[in-house]
């Protein structure tokens, strides 16, 4: 399993410094190519480009009362959580209309945290 990582084009997790403009300052966030690249898909999903993404994931966790501390690390689990319901088949891929509305998503998932023996399969199925 290893070899399928360590086979991989190195570009994947070179890392890559973005200067973007949040509410009249500018930032920078570096992360390596892959999460890059799953940000731009995530943004394109929703029509906009990867800095109005990162600025709307910005002011509606603030708005939600998280702490951003590290929105590096914030925008990470975003792309792995992106990746995750998509396997669970709860997302559509890129240039699919999902089956699930966003609350739809969030309440099944409430209801599954409940038990831990529980998972769901690719096609989004309790067993």
């Amino acid at each position: 399993m290893c070899r399928l990582f360590i086979g991989a084009n190195s570009h994947l997790w070179e890392s890559q410094t973005r200067s973007i403009r949040m509410d009249g300052m500018v930032t920078s966030v570096r992360l390596e190519t892959m999460f890059w690249t799953v940000l731009e898909e995530i943004a394109a999903k929703d029509d906009m480009n990867v800095p109005q993404l990162l600025h709307q994931l910005y002011n509606e966790s603030i708005d939600e009362g998280h702490d951003l501390g590290n929105f590096t690390s914030f925008l990470r689990v975003c792309c792995l959580r992106y990746i995750d319901l998509q396997l669970k088949g709860l997302l559509a891929p890129r240039g699919q209309e999902n089956l699930l509305s966003t609350n739809e998503i969030l309440s099944l998932e409430a209801s599954m945290r409940g038990s831990s023996s529980e998972e769901l399969t690719t096609s989004g199925i309790k067993h």
